[in-house]
């Protein structure tokens, strides 16, 4: 239900004592309606600042007027109007300048007209007061009507009262404030010590971290030369192993070419053995050289455009031939004609070929399916398998070198994953392998469209 100016208290403003009055009637007022203490103060002074000045500046006494209403519409409103007549000459911007109380209130206004002036201010009524149905508001103009004020002497007492409190108040505060200036001082001493203890503790650490920094750096120094050394070990065994492995295989072709002495079928069949061993200890040697090359970083990339349908192609046709399970079907997905990377085709190739080989090796069944994928910036090659896949554990490990996944079948050096890894690196991409036992493998090879340089 909306009210809208319903009057609660009308007041004579006449004489000093009714500025007591005023002061006083104005706190009930707002307590009535249901404003808290320190609300119910500051429209008490506002109405006391009012009443001294107009009773020593400008009024006519005998005119002057305080009305007490509530306006309730969106929201309810204490609305206070002190009517009272000015002198000749004062003006309404004089008046408002004076009666320096908008600070105390919500609104404040002064409203002229000759000789009268009409000053009205107002706070807006907490919600926690309720709702101020025009029931609640007769019987608060009712109780309003029937009080009797107190004399000025009684409102004095009150005050002082309040102020003896207060002051009670403020030493209880200042005593407290002073005990707990004691306890800071102590703490303030503990944290000193503890901070000394901490920065002396800090100083041994950093001493012992700095010594230790010293000493890791020399084993990296140490860890870098033994590195570089196996590299060049590597590179030069490599060297070394390769002769006389490629004249085994020389020699073991001769003796079973058809026309040298023949052969008995014993040894013939040792000869094919020897001839199988050597086979793959030069494919091991071929690998070692391989990886120290990629690990010195003498393999210089030679950037080229190259266009994926090509080495698609080359790469169907190289692997067709170890496809010898029937069960297992090879699937190569061209890209488009206008597919085009930036990178080393001979690198690139021997990534995807080696990925395809595995793939081929330790699949029984199903496919292995190589893909092109292009998001606008990165190429994602990947090359997908249906065999027995490799633990989330182990996905990591496959990239370290000489290491075989327990459970594959035999065969391999353990060399061709990190150095298509490391290739892949030199191109400006990375090699990275997903999927469960169980489900296959899927290995990824991502490249920049256009490395940077």
């Amino acid at each position: 239900m909306t009210d809208t100016g319903t009057p609660l208290l009308r007041m004579a403003l006449r004489t000093e004592s009714d500025v007591f009055v005023v002061r006083q009637r104005g706190r009930e007022v707002a307590a009535a309606v249901g404003f808290e203490h320190q609300d119910q103060v500051r429209l008490a002074t506002a109405l006391s600042e009012i009443g001294r000045y107009l009773l020593g500046a400008v009024r006519t006494p005998t005119r002057s007027e305080v009305v007490f209403s509530v306006e309730v519409d969106a929201e309810a409103v204490l609305v206070i109007e002190v009517t009272t007549g000015v002198t000749a000459g004062t003006s309404q911007r004089e008046l408002s300048q004076a009666l320096a109380v908008a600070r105390l209130v919500d609104t404040f206004a002064v409203r002229q007209d000759g000789t009268t002036a009409v000053i009205r201010m107002s706070r807006r009524i907490p919600a926690s007061a309720g709702p101020l149905t025009p029931a609640r508001l007769a019987v608060v103009r009712d109780k309003l009507g029937t009080s009797v004020a107190r004399t000025p002497l009684d409102e004095m007492a009150e005050q002082n009262e309040q102020l003896l409190a207060a002051l009670e108040q403020a030493r209880a505060q200042r005593d407290e404030l002073a005990r707990l200036n004691d306890e800071l001082s102590e703490t303030n001493q503990g944290v000193l010590a503890l901070y000394t203890q901490l920065s002396e503790e800090l100083d041994e650490t950093n001493r012992g971290v700095v010594a230790l920094h010293a000493e890791l750096e020399d084993r990296s120094v140490r860890l870098r030369a033994a590195s570089e050394a196996k590299t060049r070990f590597l590179a030069n065994a490599s060297h070394e192993l390769r002769a006389p492995v490629t004249a085994v295989i020389g020699l073991s072709r001769l003796l079973v070419d058809p026309s040298s002495d023949p052969l008995t079928g014993e040894q013939q069949q040792q000869i094919e053995l020897i001839r199988g061993s050597a086979v793959d200890l030069l494919a091991l040697v071929n690998d070692l050289l391989d990886l120290a090359k990629a690990e010195s970083g003498t393999i210089e990339p030679t950037w080229s455009d190259i266009e994926l349908r090509a080495v698609f192609g080359q790469l169907r046709g190289t692997a067709r031939a170890l496809a010898t399970r029937p069960e297992v079907e090879l699937v190569v997905v061209e890209p488009d004609p206008s597919a085009v990377i930036r990178s080393d085709e001979v690198l690139l190739t021997h990534v995807l070929r080696n990925l395809l080989h595995n793939g081929l090796k330790f699949t029984e069944r199903g496919e292995v399916r190589m893909t092109a994928e292009n998001d606008g910036q990165t190429w994602a090659l990947r090359v997908s398998d249906t065999g027995i896949g490799i633990a989330p554990e182990l996905q990591e490990r496959i990239f370290e070198e000489f290491y075989q996944v327990p459970g594959r079948s035999p065969g391999g050096t353990g060399l061709g994953l990190p150095y298509a890894r490391r290739l892949a690196t030199l191109l400006g991409g990375t090699l990275d392998v997903e999927r469960t036992p169980g489900a296959g493998s899927a290995f990824t090879v991502r490249l920049p469209v256009r490395p940077m340089p």
